[in-house]
């Protein structure tokens, strides 16, 4: 089977190749357009001079023709290079990001203040998780990822549902990246999409006015009348009275026809992105997914719809432009044309939109989760237990270290205790093992693959306070920013009635070491009253002594440290115990401060 790198690899090579051709035949295009626009002019000029020639006309027309459709090849053609340039973006950061290069999609920083394990396993911001799974090119589609990321799934249902999706979708690899191709090709340039959100909120009117359905077609055809009896006769008189009364019209409607178009004006380029997006989810295989299949039936019913409001936009646009407002008005009531056919769509799409544009975000979720799929095949699908309050992991490794880097552990906790007390020094490995198990379980409840060997467990909320920080704005220090932290911990578990993963590390530095130790003990015997799983880290040992207290429900466990040939070694391992090693004391001797 290739692997990841290769297919990006190989992709580059033809994507590169293809796009030389195509540059290539732009080059011809352009010529022959150029050689066969000459050929009108020339042919037209000798027409016009020649009185009896009944050849040049042909010529002409045939010229003119052939003009056309080499105009109509250039565009394509210059579709086509837009379409591969993408592409190409897409596998040429694909490949970057396997050689652990950042990649250049946003990386979520504007949700990266947050508070709670978003801010403590580092989910969001440069080199986040967020950045590493983002594939999303709509304001949707980031959202939607965001909010997985931030609201782990807790029904095993769904769960398993999702992993079946991104299963199927993980190996549909040009599908899914036509999908990211042609949302960056269009790009949410012009605005979102609040402001038709808006426009659906208003009342239609044209389209229940009976006369309007009569009036649209009767003074086109006056006017029309009017104009052929003007080119005839070269009198005015038939044609003004249908360009006077279609004006009156539109003028009695001209300031609900500015505010709807103020808020439909250049909204055609971010339909055709949301449409394109929904028109290739519906050409997906979704295999057994009641997900994809659901997603797939939803985005067929969309593709056409926004397509068409797609289009209704761009003719709306064109009464920007002065002269053909006044002719199309003058002949064809085009402005009341346009809000009819508006309204008519809205009157049969108005209910259905927002749960289409929501779509979209669910897509563009799971081609994220899905590319991360791609990208990590030797990672493997987590099991989702039911019956017991578990975490049970072997080779178990952050997915944001490189994997020539990363030390995997072997680990269980809800087996045989329900509180694991880690200690070791700094730089030992306590914090990143933390952030290794949230950010693990937060991705096995969003339906991907886990950076283990194996990994069981039940869902879970995520509670932390691993990261804390003062607020000047707030008049928060740093000791009283922590005890909310662990306010929320407490209050949250009161209320909650699904169990929760607590990750905490050292807590209550801004104490003396006395308090700091009662303090400890006491939050740990509160912990151990409500319905969680407990990782908690702390250079505090003489917290240890609560696992002969508490036996069955608290065990010591611990990183540490070797000092070997007068150099401090950290194999990063977890261990049974309490640690040992006073790192502290002999890199303060080696460095001479002491």
């Amino acid at each position: 089977m290739q692997s990841p790198a290769a297919y990006y690899q190989q992709r580059i090579q033809e994507l590169q190749e293809h796009l030389k051709k195509v540059q290539q035949q732009l080059i011809g295009v352009s010529v022959a357009r150029l050689l066969s626009f000459l050929c009108v002019l020339i042919a037209g000029y000798y027409w016009i001079k020649s009185d009896s020639s009944t050849l040049l006309p042909g010529i002409t027309v045939i010229s003119l023709i052939i003009f056309i459709i080499f105009v109509k090849r250039a565009f394509r053609l210059n579709d086509d290079k837009a379409l591969t340039n993408k592409l190409l973006f897409v596998n040429t950061n694909e490949d970057g990001i396997l050689r652990r290069q950042q990649s250049k999609f946003p990386d979520g920083r504007e949700a990266a203040a947050q508070s709670g394990y978003a801010a403590d396993l580092d989910i969001f911001g440069p080199n986040s998780l967020f950045h590493l799974l983002n594939r999303t090119t709509t304001t949707h589609g980031t959202t939607a990822l965001q909010q997985i990321l931030q609201q782990p799934e807790l029904d095993p249902v769904v769960i398993r549902n999702n992993q079946e999706a991104i299963k199927q979708l993980s190996t549909q690899t040009e599908t899914r990246q036509l999908l990211i191709a042609h949302g960056l090709l269009h790009g949410e340039k012009e605005g979102n999409l609040h402001e038709v959100q808006r426009w659906l909120q208003m009342p239609t009117l044209l389209y229940q006015l009976k006369w309007v359905r009569a009036i649209r077609f009767i003074m086109p055809a006056i006017s029309l009348a009017g104009l052929i009896a003007f080119l005839a006769t070269d009198t005015y008189q038939w044609l003004l009275p249908g360009i006077i009364v279609s004006w009156l019209i539109t003028g009695s409607f001209t300031k609900r026809i500015l505010h709807q178009h103020n808020l439909l004006s250049k909204k055609q380029t971010i339909l055709e992105q949301y449409g394109s997006i929904l028109q290739l989810f519906s050409e997906i295989e979704t295999g057994d997914s009641s997900v994809l299949k659901k997603e797939k039936a939803t985005a067929q019913d969309a593709s056409k719809a926004i397509k068409q409001l797609s289009n209704l936009a761009g003719l709306f646009d064109q009464r920007l432009n002065l002269l053909v407002n006044f002719f199309l008005n003058s002949f064809l009531l085009y402005d009341i044309q346009c809000m009819y056919a508006l309204d008519k769509w809205k009157t049969v799409n108005r209910e259905k939109f927002d749960h289409w544009i929501h779509g979209v975000g669910t897509i563009e979720t799971l081609n994220s989760l899905s590319g991360f799929t791609f990208n990590n095949p030797d990672f493997s699908w987590p099991e989702v237990q039911t019956e017991k309050m578990i975490i049970s992991a072997t080779a178990l490794a952050h997915p944001l270290i490189a994997a020539n880097e990363r030390v995997a552990n072997d680990f269980t906790i809800g087996e045989q205790e329900q509180l694991m007390l880690v200690t070791g020094s700094n730089m030992s490995g306590k914090t990143t093992f933390l952030r290794t198990i949230g950010v693990n379980l937060l991705l096995a409840q969003c339906g991907a693959p886990v950076c283990a060997g194996k990994f069981v467990f039940m869902p879970m909320n995520i509670l932390s306070s691993i990261r804390v920080s003062d607020s000047l704005q707030e008049h928060t220090s740093y000791f009283m920013a922590e005890l909310k932290q662990l306010q929320q911990i407490i209050q949250f578990l009161q209320s909650a009635s699904s169990p929760s993963l607590i990750l905490i590390d050292e807590i209550l530095r801004g104490t003396n070491s006395e308090d700091k130790t009662h303090g400890s003990d006491q939050f740990i015997r509160k912990l151990l009253q409500y319905r969680c799983l407990t990782l908690f880290a702390t250079h505090d040992l003489a917290l240890s002594v609560l696992e002969n207290e508490l036996p069955g429900r608290l065990s010591n466990y611990c990183f540490e440290s070797i000092i070997r040939d007068g150099e401090l070694i950290f194999d990063y391992t977890l261990q049974r115990g309490v640690a040992k090693n006073k790192n502290a004391s002999f890199l303060m001797k080696k460095m001479e401060i002491i």
